[in-house]
């Protein structure tokens, strides 16, 4: 597991901290450098965040929670610990000299001591004189001293049960809140977290512990990639799934493996070609025999993307699979991430209907999805894609203006953060759609509209980060 979590969302903060701000930075009116020598560690955060770094950022750099980091600049917890504060230097880029964290004689006598147990030396000391039971009585010292340390080093490297729980009530609270923040915003918050398990897995864990952790880790990293794609950034959302399903087979959860492998499936279906969105959803499908809701999932992902690909009697037999599943294993009601309720049911079939050009079947099944999601639903991108799919229906039609301005409309409907490219592109499906000869001022309206959200996004992405609310 070590080796699958190292890279992790360093890249969406590295490089944000200038060095130069620990020389000639100010913070309430003082130098910032006197904060530093104090080791003022909350004073240093709240510098940070006020040139537009999140917690969530400063916590991936220095390798703590996000809701640790938060903690610390508001004064709730104090950092003393020598290791952490040589952490926070290192990864804020803060010259050690400053903090006054160069070798003192402690760290020098464990460093001595470090490299003796690695050259086989021994400190040399007074001798003594050797008593005659002395020979006999050194190896079952020498067993004794390994057996203390063998625990000592069993013991440190177990998780407690407070702390993994505690990190998987995390996971579940960023997993209920994911569908309604904004990819960015929810990117920063995952840092954070991501490092934790990355630093726990790196250390020898018991099986049962490094299961769930795996797990965990399969769960975040499937955030990650799904915001990734949710923004357009395609290379890096297939790595992070990839990484997911890593995760979810070292966890042995089938459920969770069914699920990431039927969550990866999307990338392609929006980005690429859906062919390789059937693969991978008949991939999950085969991973257990044994239904689950995941694989509900998988079964109305592989409906849509036949009905994409033209397979109309393939496409058909999938939905009718899909629904069956789901009548026996779909989830009850929930905005959470990774749940499959009748809603969400629903939306995957009214794009299936959509690309099968049953326009009349796709519009009663999008007017039953938009009813679930409600009029002011908490995961505002899918019922902005199942009113786009609305506006395919309109192109198929022969109703071009109409779906323009639907289109528009669809977009304008979702708060400016949630504008992103995976909307965009099904907005650029819709004016495709739209023969040459029918592309009026409406059309012509809607690609305007499309390429200023693009360049909003783009001036958003290069200016200051979005700040968590």
């Amino acid at each position: 597991m070590s080796k699958l979590v190292v890279v992790w969302l360093e890249a969406l903060v590295r490089g944000q901290v200038d060095p130069s701000w620990w020389v000639s930075g100010v913070w309430e009116g003082r130098p910032i450098r006197e904060f530093l020598e104090r080791r003022d560690i909350a004073a240093t955060f709240r510098f940070l965040h006020a040139r537009g770094i999140s917690y969530g950022a400063i916590a991936g750099l220095v390798g703590v929670s996000a809701n640790r980091a938060a903690e610390i600049a508001k004064g709730v917890r104090q950092v003393t610990a020598y290791d952490v504060l040589e952490r926070i230097a290192v990864g804020l880029r803060i010259p050690r000299a400053v903090m006054g964290l160069g070798q003192d004689r402690e760290t020098s006598a464990r460093a001595s001591r470090l490299a003796d147990r690695r050259t086989g030396t021994v400190a040399s000391s007074p001798r003594r004189r050797e008593s005659p039971g002395d020979e006999a009585s050194a190896p079952i010292s020498a067993l004794t001293r390994l057996r203390i340390e063998l625990d000592d080093a069993l013991a440190s490297s177990s998780v407690a049960p407070l702390q993994l729980d505690l990190i998987e009530e995390s996971a579940s609270e960023h997993m209920r809140v994911y569908p309604s923040v904004p990819p960015t915003v929810m990117l920063s918050r995952l840092v954070g977290e991501c490092t934790e398990i990355r630093i726990l897995s790196r250390r020898r864990q018991p099986a049962a512990v490094q299961a769930r952790l795996s797990g965990i880790a399969a769960l975040l990293a499937t955030m990650c990639a799904d915001a990734l794609m949710r923004l357009g950034d395609v290379v890096e959302a297939r790595m992070w799934y990839r990484t997911a399903i890593h995760a979810a087979d070292d966890s042995s959860e089938t459920r969770l493996r069914v699920l990431v492998r039927a969550q990866s499936a999307m990338l392609p279906y929006y980005f690429g070609d859906p062919q390789q969105t059937v693969s991978l959803t008949e991939a999950a499908l085969a991973v257990s025999a044994a239904p689950s809701s995941s694989s509900a999932l998988a079964a109305a992902g592989r409906a849509r993307a036949l009905a994409r690909l033209g397979a109309a009697d393939e496409a058909r037999a999938a939905i009718a699979e899909a629904c069956k599943l789901f009548d026996h294993v779909g989830d009850d009601d929930s905005d959470t991430a990774f749940r499959f309720p009748r809603k969400r049911l629903l939306f995957y079939l009214s794009g299936a209907s959509t690309w099968l050009g049953d326009t009349s079947q796709a519009i009663q099944v999008q007017d039953e999805a938009l009813r679930l999601y409600g009029a002011s639903p908490s995961v505002p991108i899918d019922p902005a894609l199942i009113a786009l799919d609305r506006s395919m229906c309109l192109v198929r039609d022969h109703r071009s203006a109409e779906a323009a301005v639907s289109a528009l409309d669809a977009v304008a409907a979702l708060p400016e953060a949630q504008r992103a490219e995976i909307v965009l592109t099904r907005v650029t499906d819709v004016i495709s759609a739209i023969p040459a000869r029918h592309r009026g001022s409406e059309v012509a309206a809607l690609t305007d509209y499309v390429r200023a959200c693009r360049e909003r996004g783009r001036t958003l992405a290069s200016g200051t980060p979005v700040l968590d609310p």
